[in-house]
C-alpha cells in the first residue's frame, strides 16, 4: 500500500479544517444578535454585537460594521455610527481579491474569503451616513457623501452592460435630491429628482414594479419652477398629467423616511447532481427533476478517470429567504391633512433579483468546487483507502454556500414630505397591519423658517412564515 504525503494531507486540511465546526448559517451563528435586534431590544443587541469584536478585523468585518452602524444609528448615536459606517465605506474602496484564499475556496467553500458586500448594501452604507449627516444637521458632509453615492452609481453603470443587471438606483438619486433641496441647490435637486424618474419609469418598474413615487413628481416641478426650467416643467407637467399643479413652498418642512421590516436573510439549499460523460474531455452535471444541466471541462486525463466514477453528489448553494412586512402601510397627519408614505425603494426585491442575476455564475462555481473536492478526495483514495474515505467526510461537512449578507438593513423604505409651520408642529405617525390593528406615534417638531427637518422611523416588525425563497 501506498503512503499518503503528510505534507499533502496537512496543506488539503488547512484548506477545510476552519469550517468544521461551522455548518450553521451566518444567521444562525449570530442567533443572539439577531434575536435581540428583532425584538427591539436594541441595548442588548448592541452588547451581543461586542462580544464579536474581533470580527471587525476578520473575513465578516464589512458586516460587523454596517451592523454596529446601522445599530448605533437608531440609537441616536450618529457620531459613532458614521465611524463604523466609513470603516465599511472604506473596505469596500480599498477591497482586493485575496487569491490565495479564493483558490482555497474551491477545496472547501466560500466563507474562506472575505465577505466584500452586495452592491446594493454599499450604496445603503452611504444613505445611512447621508442621513446620519442630515439629522446632525450637518448638510454640507452629507453632500459629501452624495458625491460618493454618484461615484457608485456611475461605477455601478460601468460594470453591468445588460439592461436586466441592478445598474441604477432610483431611490439614491432621490435622496441626493432631497439633500440638494434642503440646503436651496434647486439645480443639482432638479437634476438628481429628473435622474430618480428616468430610473424608476425605466428600471424600476419592470425589474421591481415600482412606480414614479407622487412625491417626487411634486418635487421635481417645484424645483424645475425654481430653477428657472420653465420648458422643463411644462414638459414634465404634462407628463404626469399634473395639468392643476401649483408650485408650493411651505414655511418649513419635514422629511419622514420610514424603514419598514427587516430584508431577506441568506440561506442555503442544495441540489443533488448526476455525473455523465460527454465527449472529449467534458462531463455533464445534470439534474433532471429540475432540468438542469452543466458541462465542465477536465483539463487532465487522471482527473477525468477519477470524476467518471462519481454518480451523484451534493452541491450547495445560496438563496435568500424573505422577511415578510408585518405593516402594509403608513400616514402622517399634520393638523387636518393626511399624507400617505410612498414606497422609494425595495430592498428586499433589489437583493432577490441581483442573487437571481448571479445563479449562473453561482451554478458554475457550485459546481467547478464540487469537482474539484471529489477528484481529490479519489486521488486520495488511490494512495490510501481509509484516508481517502476521510476526505470525502470533510469534503461533506465542508460543502457551504455563502450565506452572508447584511441581515439589519430594511425590508423596504417609505418616504413623505410635510409643510410644517416656523415654530411647534404636533404630528401623528399612524402604521396599519395586515391584521387592521393600526398603531399611532405622536411626534412634535419645532421648525425654523425656510427648515427642512429630518426623521427616520424604523419599524422591526416582521411576518413569521410562510417563507418566499429564491
Amino acid at each position: 500500500m501506498k503512503t499518503f504525503s503528510s505534507r499533502r494531507f496537512s496543506y488539503y486540511f488547512v484548506c477545510t479544517s476552519f469550517v468544521l465546526s461551522a455548518c450553521a448559517t451566518y444567521y444562525q451563528r449570530h442567533f443572539d444578535f439577531n434575536t435581540e435586534f428583532e425584538h427591539g431590544n436594541l441595548t442588548e443587541a448592541l452588547e451581543a454585537l461586542k462580544r464579536k469584536e474581533n470580527e471587525g478585523v476578520g473575513k465578516t468585518r464589512f458586516l460587523y460594521n454596517v451592523n454596529k452602524g446601522l445599530l448605533l444609528s437608531i440609537l441616536g448615536e450618529y457620531e459613532e455610527s458614521n465611524d463604523y459606517f466609513e470603516k465599511a465605506f472604506l473596505f469596500g474602496e480599498d477591497y482586493r481579491i485575496n487569491y490565495v484564499a479564493e483558490a482555497t475556496s474551491y477545496f472547501s467553500n466560500p466563507n474562506v474569503t472575505s465577505y466584500r458586500g452586495e452592491d446594493h448594501e454599499h450604496l445603503m452604507v452611504l444613505y445611512f451616513k447621508a442621513v446620519n449627516f442630515i439629522k446632525m444637521n450637518r448638510p454640507e458632509e452629507a453632500l459629501v457623501e452624495c458625491r460618493r453615492l454618484n461615484i457608485r452609481l456611475n461605477q455601478l453603470n460601468d460594470k453591468y452592460v445588460s439592461e436586466e443587471k441592478f445598474q441604477r438606483d432610483a431611490f439614491i438619486h432621490t435622496l441626493m435630491g432631497i439633500i440638494y433641496q434642503s440646503t436651496k441647490d434647486y439645480n443639482n435637486a432638479f437634476i438628481a429628482y429628473r435622474n430618480a424618474v428616468e430610473v424608476y419609469e425605466n428600471d424600476y418598474a419592470k425589474l421591481f414594479a415600482i412606480a414614479v413615487p407622487e412625491q417626487l413628481k411634486t418635487d421635481l416641478l417645484n424645483t424645475a419652477w425654481w430653477t428657472g426650467f420653465r420648458d422643463e416643467f411644462d414638459r414634465f407637467k404634462t407628463k404626469f398629467e399634473m395639468h392643476d399643479f401649483q408650485v408650493s413652498n411651505p414655511t418649513a418642512e419635514l422629511v419622514f423616511f420610514w424603514h419598514n421590516g427587516l430584508g431577506p436573510v441568506k440561506d442555503e439549499w442544495s441540489i443533488n447532481f448526476i455525473i455523465n460523460s460527454g465527449s472529449g474531455n467534458t462531463m455533464i452535471f445534470s439534474n433532471p427533476e429540475m432540468g438542469l444541466s452543466f458541462p465542465f471541462v477536465v483539463t487532465e486525463s487522471k482527473d477525468r478517470s477519477d470524476l467518471t466514477k462519481l454518480e451523484v453528489f451534493r452541491v450547495a448553494f445560496p438563496r435568500y429567504r424573505e422577511r415578510g412586512l408585518y405593516f402594509h402601510s403608513a400616514s402622517i397627519k399634520s393638523d387636518t391633512n393626511e399624507y400617505t408614505l410612498e414606497l422609494a425603494e425595495d430592498i428586499n426585491k433589489v437583493a432577490f433579483h441581483s442573487l437571481k442575476q448571479r445563479m449562473l455564475q453561482e451554478f458554475a462555481k457550485g459546481l467547478l468546487r464540487a469537482a474539484l473536492k471529489k477528484a481529490t478526495e479519489h486521488s486520495i483514495r488511490k494512495e490510501d483507502e481509509r484516508l481517502g474515505a476521510i476526505i470525502g467526510v470533510v469534503n461533506a461537512i465542508t460543502e457551504k454556500a455563502d450565506t452572508r449578507n447584511w441581515q439589519t438593513l430594511p425590508h423596504s423604505i417609505f418616504y413623505s414630505r410635510i409643510p410644517l409651520k416656523e415654530g411647534v408642529n404636533p404630528v401623528t405617525f399612524t402604521l396599519r397591519s395586515r391584521n387592521q390593528r393600526n398603531i399611532d406615534y405622536n411626534f412634535t417638531y419645532t421648525a425654523k423658517r425656510g427648515e427642512t427637518l429630518f426623521h427616520t422611523f424604523s419599524s422591526l416588525e416582521t411576518l413569521t412564515g410562510p417563507y418566499r425563497y429564491y
